[in-house]
């Protein structure tokens, strides 16, 4: 799909806080949706903003590494799981997953690597 061209993704560790700027954001939640054959790979993040002087609040996201080639098929020198995928480029099947992902999780947006 969409010309093949794989990379490898760390998979990061679930509910580990990291700071930002302003505020701090973690993941909760890796899931891999069924679609046309294929099995897309998200993660479903959380942002805090509430070191910013410009007020504080927060957001719920999707963000999609993309079609999975190889589940977990090797380990990172931090001890992380890797996994193989094929990025979507494709702005027709972003389209289509960024509304099933919106329908099923309760996100503000989905971002695609």
């Amino acid at each position: 799909m969409d010309g093949e061209s794989f990379c490898d993704f760390p998979h990061p560790e679930l509910n580990a806080q990291v700071t930002a700027i302003g505020g701090s954001y973690f993941m909760i939640k890796e899931d891999r949706l069924p679609m046309d054959g294929e099995e897309i790979l998200y993660l479903v993040g959380v942002a805090v903003i509430d070191t910013s002087c410009c007020g504080s609040g927060g957001c719920a996201y999707a963000l999609v590494p993309g079609m999975v080639r190889q589940w977990r098929y090797k380990t990172s020198p931090e001890g992380r799981p890797v996994s193989q995928v094929c990025p979507v480029l494709d702005e027709a099947t972003r389209k289509k997953i960024r509304g099933i992902i919106l329908k099923k999780e309760s996100v503000h947006q989905v971002d695609f690597l």
